[in-house]
């Protein structure tokens, strides 16, 4: 995994993919009983996660029909727009009056839920008011106004602040979540690039023994070479020897023909051509010599390059070895901590 930065696609994290829905639910019950508000907890198309907490009798009224429940509904929207626009929890009044709040579950600066509650009011206003809206919705006049006599009243900063806490709880909770999953991603790319790694490291050791006992094989040929060098100076010297006996004998053979006469001409001429022979010989020895000489300097600093190279490589691989070592120490703590990153 080279040193880029974890990333992660949000476009598709759905509330219940972070959050402990169980544990949300619990808590906001709790929450709304000892603070006496209403809320429940939607995903991103307004669509609940949770059953409703708390909700009053007189919300219950408006929900009851479909007039009513469009209206709470769009209330909803338009509040839980502006909390996700500021990325802050928000109060507002619904369409019946109601002071509710909305609270945004964000991540990354990406809304993935709200919170929605409140159903109280900072001081009740004059019945006809719930009456009208009563005959709109078309519920009960007389029971509608019974259930707005029984909400609770809070002013707007407690409303707030109890929204800041339903806030900074589930947005806790996503954070976690969040940086639980960008570590175990993490831990899940470095466990992969360690094994690459160690992969690599074994076939670079099997290669760099491979080249040492190729390298040892080739010294060893080296040395076959040098050894028929060796033994073609030797053949080169029974050539010499050959090639002066030849210009003795051509010598002699002179000699004999010289006294000879006319008798011992052709003789003459069979002789001068053994000389000729004799010294051609010998000129094609020291030219041979010469080439053997510097082949056999040649091996010399090949073998001795060849010990190099084989010194090299037997470092190489030990250093292989002891890198190798170090990875898998890394890699057993990365297991440990993917297995950590992984733990709920």
């Amino acid at each position: 995994m080279s040193n880029e930065k974890t990333t992660m696609n949000l476009t598709n994290i759905k509330l219940q993919d972070v959050i402990d829905i169980d544990f949300l639910q619990k808590f906001q019950d709790d929450f709304a009983t000892a603070i006496g508000l209403a809320s429940v907890t939607v995903d991103t198309n307004g669509i609940p996660v949770t059953n409703p907490s708390r909700y009053t009798r007189f919300c219950n009224y408006v929900h009851s029909t479909k007039i009513g429940d469009n209206r709470c509904a769009e209330s909803h929207r338009k509040g839980g727009e502006e909390a996700a626009r500021l990325g802050k929890p928000v109060t507002y009044e619904c369409h019946a009056g109601l002071i509710d709040f909305a609270a945004p579950i964000m991540l990354e600066g990406q809304l993935i839920g709200t919170i929605l509650g409140g159903q109280v009011l900072e001081n009740f206003q004059n019945e006809d008011k719930y009456k009208q809206i009563a005959s709109e919705i078309n519920v009960d006049e007389a029971a509608f106004v019974s259930a707005a006599k029984e909400i609770r009243l809070m002013s707007n900063e407690e409303i707030l602040a109890a929204a800041e806490v339903l806030y900074f709880v589930a947005n806790s909770m996503a954070k976690n979540w969040y940086h639980q999953r960008k570590l175990a991603d993490a831990t899940d790319t470095l466990n992969e690039s360690l094994n690459q790694i160690a992969a690599t490291m074994e076939q670079l050791a099997a290669s760099a023994q491979e080249v040492n006992n190729s390298q040892k094989m080739l010294n060893a040929e080296i040395n076959n070479v040098n050894t028929m060098s060796e033994q073609i100076s030797e053949v080169l010297d029974f050539i010499k020897e050959i090639a002066d006996e030849t210009r003795m004998l051509g010598l002699n053979a002179a000699i004999e023909a010289a006294r000879a006469g006319t008798a011992g001409l052709g003789f003459g001429v069979v002789a001068e051509e053994i000389r000729k022979l004799s010294s051609e010989s010998k000129q094609t020895v020291a030219k041979i010599r010469s080439f053997v000489d510097k082949i056999q300097a040649s091996i010399k600093n090949t073998v001795k390059i060849g010990d190099t190279t084989i010194s090299a490589t037997e470092e190489q691989s030990a250093a292989v070895q002891e890198m190798t070592a170090s990875i898998e120490e890394i890699s057993s703590l990365s297991e440990s901590l993917n297995e950590l990153a992984h733990s709920k």
